[in-house]
């Protein structure tokens, strides 16, 4: 008998602290639990936007980058046309320049050119008068006027 009563005390005394857990001790315990389930939820939350966050940045980088390169293309591009604007400046310029050398250069052959033609004219005429001299100094005759004519010829 003693074993009935005892088992119906230990029962009583089981249902008691189970009350007694079930209303004081678990509620806090309980409230701990949700708390840190909240905090890693939170944590977690965190995370994902984390996550989340890092991804756009990663894509903007990229976007970034790829708006870079595309920007320095259209430099060196940019910078290659006028290197060739430059270069077909300095060709021009380079033909206009000998042109002008070239011109000049005809200018001067051709005063050069009058030059000698005036200072043969002037040795011409100073034999001629040389010429005329000789004859007019001699005798008019037919044989050394010939001979004269022909000294002339090899000075000239």
């Amino acid at each position: 008998m003693y074993l009935n009563s005892t088992l119906f005390a230990q029962i009583a005394v089981f249902i008691v602290l189970a009350l007694f857990t079930m209303k004081f001790v678990w509620p806090p315990i309980a409230k701990v639990l949700d708390e840190r389930a909240a905090k890693i939820a939170e944590g977690l939350a965190a995370a994902e936007q984390s996550r989340n966050a890092l991804k756009s940045a990663e894509k903007r980088s990229a976007e970034t980058v790829r708006a870079g390169q595309e920007k320095v293309a259209e430099l060196l591009l940019q910078a290659e046309n006028q290197s060739q604007r430059i270069i077909e400046a300095a060709k021009a310029q380079a033909q206009i320049e000998a042109e002008k050398i070239i011109l000049g250069a005809k200018a001067e052959i051709e005063q050069e050119a009058l030059r000698a033609r005036e200072a043969l004219r002037e040795r011409v005429a100073d034999l001629a008068v040389a010429g005329a001299e000789k004859i007019l100094r001699r005798e008019i005759n037919a044989g050394i006027h010939a001979d004269l004519l022909a000294q002339i010829r090899r000075d000239f």
